[in-house]
Parts: structure tokens; C-alpha cells; sequence
């Protein structure tokens, strides 16, 4: 998306820490495995990971994903800005809907299980069109496939 389209548009953060049972290498790599992010992901969203360059996830890795928003099919493309095996890691958002996206996912090993934490910066494009669109509907749905990822990432690790 074009830089041009934020014009007016402010930063928005979201944030959201849980603990899981387990040792932190083991969970840190479930998150360092890119076709796993499909399993903690809405259903509506009709998430696919399409492709990846190179095959493993590291410093530099470009994905690809398939998905729909309101019914509407676009592709996102992330690059793997930051890469720290088993502490954290940072995806940028190349191409897809919003004029930023930077989420760093961080891993620390905390009271016999594993702290994770998210942290997205995002903008949402069309100016002061983008900011009331974020408020009225955006910002809720953005929270809600972060609220589904805990309550799937607790199904699966426990805790």
C-alpha cells in the first residue's frame, strides 16, 4: 500500500502477553514455523500461507499469504526483519492492506513455562477516512484475531 494513502493517519499499537506451560526452545519454534501461524488464525480470515523464500525462516525470509477480508481476497507478503532463535522476531508487512505493519514476537522463559508477547505497530491507510474506519470496526476486528491467537495458543500449549 502506498504511503501516500496515511496521510493523517496515526500509529496504533496493540499489545498482548500470555504464559504457556512448556520449555522455551520447543515454544519458541512452534512460532518459527510460518504454516503454523494458519492454526492460530480466525477461520473468517481464510488464512494460507502460499509461499516462502527462502524455506527456512530467518533473517531476510519473504512469505507470502492468501487471504480475505470481508470477502474481499488480497495476498500479504511479510519480510522477517529481525531473527533471534528462541527469543524473538520481527515481521514486516511488504505488501497487503495496511501502510505499516511491524509485529515483534518476543520469548522468555518465565516460572517453568514460556512468556509470550506480542507487540504490532500498525497505520491504516485512507487518512482520516482509515482513522473513524479504525474505530468503528478495524481495531475490533484486528483485536479479535489477537484475542482468538491466545485463546488458541492456550489449546494447544495448556496454561
Amino acid at each position: 500500500m502506498h504511503r501516500a494513502l496515511a496521510w493523517g493517519a496515526p500509529e496504533f499499537v496493540l499489545t498482548r502477553s500470555q504464559w504457556v506451560p512448556g520449555e522455551l526452545a520447543a515454544v519458541a519454534a512452534f512460532f518459527a514455523e510460518p504454516r503454523n501461524l494458519q492454526r492460530i488464525t480466525p477461520g473468517w480470515l481464510g488464512f494460507h500461507l502460499t509461499h516462502m523464500e527462502p524455506d527456512e525462516v530467518r533473517r531476510g525470509t519473504l512469505i507470502t499469504y492468501r487471504m480475505a477480508w470481508m470477502g474481499v481476497p488480497y495476498r500479504w507478503r511479510t519480510l522477517i526483519e529481525q531473527w533471534e532463535p528462541g527469543r524473538s522476531f520481527v515481521d514486516l508487512q511488504v505488501n497487503g492492506p495496511y501502510i505499516l505493519w511491524r509485529h515483534t514476537h518476543t520469548f522468555e522463559a518465565e516460572g517453568g513455562g514460556v512468556r509470550l508477547s506480542d507487540e504490532v505497530r500498525y497505520r491504516v491507510p485512507f487518512g482520516p477516512i482509515g482513522v473513524i474506519l479504525h474505530r468503528l470496526m478495524i481495531r475490533r476486528q484486528v483485536e479479535g484475531i489477537f484475542d482468538y491467537r491466545v485463546a488458541r495458543i492456550r489449546e494447544i500449549f495448556g496454561g
